[in-house]
Formats: C-alpha cells, structure tokens, sequence
C-alpha cells in the first residue's frame, strides 16, 4: 500500500469508514423484531381501510353512481368551491407567506403560530369560530349585512369561505419555506438596479418560488376538496348549494351506502393524484 493510499484509509477510519461501505451495511443489516412487528402492524392499520375501500366497490354500477344527479351536483360544487377556495388562499396568503419570511416584525412567531393554528384546530371549532365572526350577527358580519347585505353562512360563498380557512396555512407554510430556502441576493440585486421591491417580487421572487407555489396550491385544493366539519358547521348542508362530496357521502352513509363508496372513491383518488404529484418535492428517497 503506497503512502497516499494509507492516508485514504487513515482519513475513511476517521470519518467511520468508506461511505458507500457504510450504505451497504445500513442497508442490508438485520432487521430487529422488535421494531419490525409493530411496523408491520401499522403498515396494516393504515392499508387496511384503504383495501376495504377497494374491495367492497361496487364497481360495476360505479359509473351510474358517478352520473347520478346528486353526485354529480355534489362533484362539481367541490371542484368549483376547492378551486374558489384555493384562488383566495393564493391571493392571500402568498403576500402572507412573503411576509412572514421576509419582513422581521416583533412578534412574528406568534404571527406564524396563530397563521398555522386551523391546522391543529378541530374544524368544527373553526366553523363555530367563522359563525362568531362572520354569521348574521357576528362580529364582523353584523357590519357586513347591514352594510353592504353579504350574508355568508348556509351559501356557496360560504363554503369557499370556510374551505379557505382551513386550507390557506397549508399553502403559506409551503410558499414560506420556498421563500427562506430562495437565496434573497436575487433580490438585492434587482433593488440595486432600481427595481421597487414589490417590482422586484413579481420579476425575481415569483419565478423562483413557483415550484413552492404550485406545491402549496395543490396541497390546499386537495385539503379544500375534503373539508368537512367547518362546512358543514358554518354553510350547512343543502344539496345544490352547499352539499359538498364529503357532506354527500355522511349523507350518502344513511341511505346509499353505494353512493357513498363511489364518493370516497373519487376524494381517495383526488388524494393518491396529489401525493403522486408531489412525490418528487416530499417523497424523494435519500441517496
């Protein structure tokens, strides 16, 4: 062995040896039992309702089910209010997200804790909160009809309204992170050149961060499309207006439990859509 190969040896021993070796070796050892039951276990737990879901299908009046007018009417008030609800989170919440990750304040940690609150919050108790601050009598929404006669819960309206509040963090979380992770001498060098800074955002920040947005968005059109508990707390539940798919299928449950699998099976498959979409940004296997 020449010197410089035992130098190379010298160094792989004090880094723990060769990397590639270490690789092999983590990747083919033993798997304890201990660890390997209670993993196969959950793998169950988790497969198993999906599995269900497949089996019990009733695939062959699948396509009925999936024209019938109730479901139909249901369908197309989801995509249209997800879409609605995901264009609002957009709006709002990429300059909230610009905000949070670029502008230090006082108090932004608490800003951050309380935009990322409806993910943790019960959606029941973020319709109750919505009818506090925007019913007929709320604390906002007193002003509203009197004003202006906007009346949002038990409407349409309402449901983009009650989508968004659950779905935007989901987006600003994902925007945020794009922006702490995009290098901002891009847009130093931009001021420099006499670019304002919101000139600045919309020609150098926006095209950087697109991939982010565009992740954030799927993620809170996909949370939209299956709210449930603060639409149905703060819009209610009336077919045509308001029923969307998963109101559509606790209803569906109580008299056509048909109608109900073949709803679930479109929301499952608008879920494993997304998961797919975003399998290169969060599913990436580590080299």
């Amino acid at each position: 062995m020449t010197r410089i190969d035992e130098s190379d040896a010298a160094a792989d021993t004090l880094k723990g040896g060769p990397r590639r070796g270490r690789v092999r070796s983590r990747r083919t050892g033993g798997v304890p039992l201990p660890l390997l039951l209670p993993a196969l276990v959950a793998l169950a737990f988790l497969l198993l309702p999906l599995l269900a879901l497949l089996v019990r299908a009733p695939w062959r009046s699948l396509p009925e089910q999936l024209t019938s007018a109730e479901v139909w009417q249901a369908l197309q008030l989801s995509l249209l209010c997800a879409t609605a609800a995901t264009a609002v989170s957009l709006v709002l919440g990429v300059p909230l997200a610009w905000l949070l990750a670029r502008v230090d304040f006082p108090g932004r940690g608490v800003v951050r804790a309380l935009v990322t609150l409806p993910l943790v919050l019960p959606p029941v108790v973020g319709g109750v909160a919505l009818l506090l601050a925007l019913g007929r009598n709320g604390v906002v929404g007193q002003w509203l009809d009197a004003w202006f006669g906007i009346t949002l819960p038990f409407t349409t309206a309402g449901v983009v309204v009650a989508e968004a509040f659950v779905a935007m963090p989901f987006l600003v979380i994902s925007v945020e992170g794009t922006l702490r992770a995009a290098d901002p001498r891009y847009e130093e060098a931009a001021a420099t050149l006499g670019a304002s800074r919101f000139t600045a955002f919309r020609r150098v920040t926006l095209p950087l961060i697109a991939p982010g947005i565009a992740a954030g968005s799927v993620l809170a059109w996909a949370r939209a499309l299956g709210e449930f508990g603060a639409t149905i707390t703060f819009a209610g539940n009336f077919p045509g207006r308001t029923q969307t798919m998963p109101l559509a299928v606790y209803l569906a449950l109580q008299s056509d439990p048909d109608a109900a699998i073949a709803l679930s099976l479109v929301l499952l498959a608008v879920s494993i859509a997304v998961l797919v979409g975003l399998r290169d940004r969060w599913m990436t296997a580590a080299p």
